[in-house]
């Protein structure tokens, strides 16, 4: 009867425990207030190697900290930025370069559009999700986290591809507060 029953309910009395999942090889995220600034943040924060980074509109002060943060303990960041980014209002541009991370420009394009971060030629992190602060908090928005060597291999040749009519910006160097009137 214990078989029977056993045989009924589909389980053994050997049965394993079910593997444990695997790791996902893509996350979502949506905005507004969607979390998809802390996962970029997360993410930034694993980098080990390099970072590369192609974005039109760069105002998020979460994400250009970590940029900073990642090549202070020594990954190779580089950004391509849309030309617009050297007098946009908010920009990070220069907290990152002066932070030490490379800067690069886009000007060959009417619009540089891509929002395209590759980690350590591991993980892509694409969609709609411009790096700003209205992206999380008014937009709607999507952000991919991509774990996938052969998509990162791809979007790193589409990044190199970009990176060969882009030039280097200079960062405008904080200028030093005036003495106050006595």
């Amino acid at each position: 009867m214990l078989a029977l029953a056993l045989c009924l309910t589909g389980t053994s009395a050997t049965t394993t425990p079910p593997p444990p999942p695997a790791p996902q090889a893509a996350e979502v995220y949506f905005s507004p207030h969607g979390g998809a600034t802390d996962a970029v943040v997360r993410e930034l924060g694993k980098a080990r190697k390099i970072i590369l980074v192609q974005a039109y509109s760069f105002t998020s002060k979460p994400i250009a900290a970590a940029l900073v943060a990642a090549h202070q303990r020594g990954v190779a960041v580089t950004l391509i930025l849309d030309d617009s980014d050297k007098t946009g209002n908010g920009t990070m541009i220069d907290v990152v370069a002066l932070g030490g991370d490379v800067v690069l420009i886009d000007a060959k394009h009417a619009i540089a559009h891509n929002k395209v971060m590759v980690i350590d030629g591991a993980v892509v992190l694409t969609g709609s999700f411009n790096f700003t602060a209205a992206a999380e908090n008014s937009n709607a928005e999507n952000l991919l986290v991509l774990r996938s060597a052969l998509l990162a291999a791809e979007y790193t040749a589409n990044w190199h591809a970009h990176e060969v009519h882009s030039t280097k910006y200079t960062p405008t160097p904080a200028l030093p507060t005036p003495p106050r009137a006595k």
